[in-house]
């Protein structure tokens, strides 16, 4: 578990995080979301001990990083793959580690064989490509067999096996009842990945709900019951529009083959329409997803916002 009480971060006159209240718990991957410049990677970096809070504190397992005597064995993390000497060896980057907090040397071999890099291990950490460094700094974190893992953006450069791979790794790594806390701007992996959210904005905490409860509240009030129904031919269209008339329908918007409805269930829509002898391209219902929940959320939030593209005139 990952504690945090009114975790406060001041650089100079700007506060990147500002007055945090939460309780990261376990057997769950929990998602950490905010627009760039939002204070993620400064509260990772206090949970850990690299930032010092100018107020309040982090704990994991109850207490400060810094005073635990075999770090690794408690919180495994990913904050920089690139946080590798380029002159040492895969394996030898992970004896290093594993020395340093007395963990045997047939554990490096076990979570080189876990990230998939016993065939390279031997190479210099410096020739390794952005997904391998990823695959390098994950078996980082797994070295000690730690009940707290903390992975800051840990797709990145990864190809679509790997991708699929650490969404695996991060849900049973939760399933086996230990505390998964990932930061990630990709919201439709989070969408396949987290059970619960943490979203925060110019430090303040946004949300700190479950996935589909942030995603309910992100959600626009006219998608409950929002209905598309699609069919090539306008006449027919237009028949089963006047039939659903008489059914306290609202027609959210209509073209001439397409009509968007509230207050319809899809398989009234689908009978009626097979009733009337009606073809239909579509009927399907409308759904948030997290990205559209997320920007929603976050729009007071965000602090670099680029300009419309100017388009040439013609």
């Amino acid at each position: 578990m990952i504690t945090l009480e009114r975790l406060t971060k001041r650089f100079g006159g700007t506060t990147a995080v500002d007055g945090l209240d939460l309780t990261i718990g376990s057997g769950r991957v929990t998602g950490f979301l905010g627009p760039n410049g939002a204070g993620k990677s400064t509260t990772m970096r206090m949970i850990l001990g690299l930032d010092r809070p100018s107020s309040g504190r982090a704990l994991v397992a109850g207490k400060p990083y810094a005073s635990l005597r075999r770090p690794l064995r408690e919180v495994g993390a990913l904050l920089d793959a690139k946080a590798v000497h380029p002159g040492r060896t895969g394996r030898h980057h992970l004896l290093a580690m594993a020395r340093s907090n007395a963990i045997a040397r047939r554990r490096v071999d076990e979570v080189l064989a876990a990230v998939g890099l016993t065939e390279v291990a031997g190479r210099r950490a410096g020739t390794y490509s952005l997904g391998m460094g990823q695959r390098l700094g994950i078996a980082g974190a797994l070295l000690g067999d730690p009940g707290i893992l903390i992975f800051d953006e840990p797709v990145n450069g990864l190809d679509p096996d790997g991708v699929r791979w650490i969404r695996g790794l991060m849900r049973d790594l939760a399933a086996e009842g230990r505390t998964v806390f990932v930061s990630s701007h990709l919201m439709s992996e989070m969408q396949l990945t987290a059970d619960h959210l943490v979203v925060i904005g110019r430090g303040r905490l946004v949300a700190d709900a479950s996935l589909h409860e942030v995603i309910a509240r992100g959600a626009p009030r006219d998608t409950t019951g929002r209905v598309t129904v699609r069919c090539p031919d306008p006449a027919q269209l237009a028949a089963l529009r006047h039939r659903l008339a008489g059914r306290s329908v609202t027609v959210l918007d209509a073209g001439a083959d397409r009509l968007t409805l509230a207050g319809v269930d899809p398989a009234d829509v689908g009978d009626l329409a097979f009733a009337m002898g009606i073809r239909l391209h579509e009927l399907s219902v409308g759904t948030v997803s997290l990205e559209d929940a997320y920007h929603r959320l976050t729009t007071d939030s965000t602090e670099f916002t680029a300009a419309p593209a100017a388009r040439e005139g013609r």
